[in-house]
C-alpha cells in the first residue's frame, strides 16, 4: 500500500486529484478498495452502518495520512441514500466525479462505477442459490448501465471475485 503523499508506485496509476465513494469501505472488500484508492492519491468518503467501527477506521485511515472522510449510512434505506448523496455532494462540491447517481456523475463528464459482484452470480455453485441470483442482478445492472450511460461519458464495470474470506463468510457458515 502507497501512503498519501508518498509517491505512487508508477505515476500512471496515480489517483491525486480524484474522488471516489466507497460504500461499506470499513470492512471487507470495500475496506481492500478504499484503501488502494486512498494509498494512490484519491480523496475517499465512505459509509458504514456502525459508528464505532467507523470512527476506528478513520482513525486509522488518518494515521496512514489518507485522505477519507465518513459518514453513517445503511444504502438499504432511501432516505439514508439520500442523505449520504447531500453529504457526499458537499464533501466534494468542487469535484463532482464521485459514484452516487447519474446527475452527478454526468456533471463530472469521467464518471465510474465499479460494481463488486461474485463469481456465484456467474456460474452456478452447490449452495448460496438467492446470494448468486442477487449478484447476477448486479451484473446485469452493471451491464445495463454500461450501455445506457456511456453517452454521459459514464463507464460502468464489475468486478466479480471467486471466495473471498471476510465477516460474511464466517457468518454464513455458522
Amino acid at each position: 500500500m502507497v501512503q498519501a503523499g508518498s509517491s505512487c508506485r508508477d505515476d500512471r496509476w496515480s489517483l491525486l486529484g480524484m474522488t471516489a465513494l466507497v460504500t461499506g469501505g470499513t470492512q471487507g472488500i470495500g475496506h481492500a478498495v478504499l484503501e488502494e484508492l486512498a494509498g494512490l492519491g484519491a480523496k475517499v468518503h465512505t459509509c458504514s452502518r456502525n459508528e464505532a467501527h467507523l470512527n476506528a477506521c478513520l482513525h486509522d485511515w488518518e494515521m496512514k495520512g489518507f485522505q477519507v472522510t465518513g459518514s453513517v449510512c445503511d444504502v438499504m434505506s432511501r432516505a439514508e441514500r439520500v442523505k449520504l448523496m447531500d453529504t457526499v455532494s458537499s464533501v466534494f462540491s468542487r469535484v463532482l466525479n464521485i459514484l452516487l447517481s447519474h446527475p452527478l456523475l454526468k456533471a463530472s463528464g469521467v464518471g465510474s462505477i465499479v460494481c463488486i459482484s461474485s463469481i456465484a452470480g456467474v456460474v452456478a455453485l452447490n449452495v448460496g442459490s438467492i446470494y448468486g441470483a442477487s449478484k447476477g442482478a448486479i451484473n446485469q445492472l452493471t451491464k445495463d448501465l454500461a450501455c445506457e450511460w456511456a453517452k454521459d461519458n459514464i463507464r460502468s464495470n464489475c468486478v466479480a471475485p471467486w471466495f473471498i474470506r471476510t465477516p460474511l463468510v464466517e457468518a454464513v457458515r455458522l
